[in-house]
């Protein structure tokens, strides 16, 4: 056997291989349907799966880019790498396919050194998590959005600093109208929400003035599952706004009562008694991230991971969830102009338990959050609203667009993310039922199936809103 001539043989093969189709990596790059992977640069892959995750909203990247439009109409654009929205927007726009990019794989290091500018000293060599680099980047953006001048300077900075400026130039400069602030600094990133707490007494029902806190991402602890049920998102969702019980509290209004009828006008000690409190939805955003907590400690105090599995749906209803301000209190309809209408499953403002949460044994199903018909789970993007006339007009509809996922234990593990892939050119604001299965640098398609069967850890959804609901939010944007 002669082995030059089959040397020679495989080699002209590869050559033609390679004139036929080029290289391996370049066949790679111009598969349809897939993003770029990111460089694993030790134990990097919390954060690229959350850059997976958030280049796969929509909202947020255009947030990004009317954030960061000031930058480019400034004299020194030397100092952009300086800004985390700057950095941030161009890697999701690279992930998203919006910017020309001849790699396969991104390295995503420029996002730590940005970071450690803002003071946070990520090591890449430990176990981090992807929850955690969430907090420290909306916390981050909107430390650099405080940092930006709420008005217009009324002088120039750099004329103040030469010393040869006199005071009549400077009044000249204040005789001139000053230009209008951009609405993009005065709207916060689209993660960014409200929770409600509401305090009633259970003596006198007396309701204390709402309180308002504000959130990025709803953080729901996994209640423990009925034996033979599944456990849903739904049942987080309502265990995180369920009703508690806070004894001896002062409430004023029993107070008063008991003044009152206290005629010799002797003083009387504050009454104390039992309040009820849930927290309820006040402002839902328009990016909504679910992070389930999936940390739990034993009895000798180790902490050990919960991988149950929570089912949840491509859609989500948060109706039931929202804060509605009482009709009988006229002084506090200010505070609900963003909501649309009064959801289904609220009385008075405080939330009614799902529907279907506790299904009696023989009774059809109803549709919740992470409970339908499974029917219905290979959905190609279209919500079944027909067949649950309960649902059937939902002002709070999100759509989910991304997955992270922690595989292994509390001490260490792997964050993979499950995303969709982005829309066409020729139908850039569509959403594509494709979906992507993503591990740092590995990028393969997936099914929807595939998607709501995994262990979810974070879960990225954004809202959907109705043709009714685009016509409002235009007409107000036009006047």
């Amino acid at each position: 056997m002669n082995w030059g001539v089959i040397g020679g043989v495989a080699a002209a093969l590869a050559a033609g291989m390679y004139v036929l189709w080029g290289p391996i990596a370049e066949r790679k790059r111009r598969r349809r349907g897939l993003v770029p992977g990111l460089l694993n640069l030790g134990n990097t892959c919390f954060m690229n799966s959350l850059l997976q995750g958030l280049s796969s909203c929509p909202s947020f990247i255009k947030w990004l880019e009317e954030f960061t439009a000031q930058y480019k109409t400034e004299q020194s654009q030397s100092a952009e790498h300086q800004y985390l929205s700057v950095t941030l927007l161009r890697l999701l726009r690279a992930l998203s396919c919006q910017e020309a990019t001849e790699d396969d794989v991104l390295d995503a290091s420029c996002l730590l050194e940005v970071l450690r500018m803002y003071r946070w000293q990520i090591s890449t060599f430990e176990e981090q998590d992807a929850h955690e680099l969430f907090h420290v980047l909306t916390s981050s953006l909107e430390d650099e959005r405080d940092r930006q001048p709420r008005v217009t300077h009324l002088f120039d900075v750099h004329s103040l600093e030469q010393p040869e400026i006199t005071q009549k130039q400077i009044s000249c400069r204040t005789r001139g109208s000053l230009p209008l602030v951009s609405n993009h600094w005065k709207s916060p990133h689209p993660f960014h929400g409200r929770l409600t707490s509401n305090m009633v007494c259970k003596h006198c029902e007396h309701q204390s003035p709402v309180r308002y806190d504000t959130f990025d991402s709803l953080s729901l602890s996994i209640p423990a599952a009925a034996w033979g049920r599944p456990m849903t998102l739904d049942h987080c969702l309502h265990h995180f706004i369920s009703s508690e019980s806070v004894k001896d509290v002062v409430c004023d209004n029993c107070t008063k009562i008991q003044a009152e009828r206290i005629l010799n006008g002797q003083s009387i000690e504050n009454q104390r008694t039992t309040f009820v409190k849930q927290l309820k939805l006040g402002k839902l955003p328009q990016c909504l991230c679910i992070h389930l907590q999936r940390l739990s400690w034993s009895n000798q105090g180790t902490p050990l991971k919960r991988h149950e599995h929570v089912q949840f749906n491509e859609f989500l209803i948060m109706d039931i969830y929202k804060y509605h301000v009482p009709v009988h209190k006229s002084s506090q309809t200010e505070l609900n102009q963003n909501s649309e209408e009064t959801a289904p499953g609220t009385k008075d403002g405080i939330a009614v338990k799902p529907a279907g949460a506790e299904q009696p044994s023989g009774t059809k199903p109803h549709f919740v959050n992470g409970a339908c018909p499974s029917s219905f789970l290979m959905s190609s993007g279209t919500f079944p609203l027909a067949a649950f006339p309960e649902c059937s007009s939902p002002v709070y509809l999100y759509r989910l667009m991304a997955v992270v996922v922690h595989h292994g234990d509390m001490h260490s593990g792997h964050f993979v993310t499950y995303r969709r892939s982005p829309p066409s050119p020729r139908s850039p604001f569509a959403v594509s039922s494709q979906w992507l299965w993503i591990s740092d640098d590995t990028v393969r398609k997936a099914s929807l199936q595939e998607v709501l069967s995994c262990s979810a850890y974070l879960l990225f959804y954004e809202r959907v809103h109705s043709r009714v609901q685009h016509q409002s939010l235009q007409s107000k944007v036009e006047q």
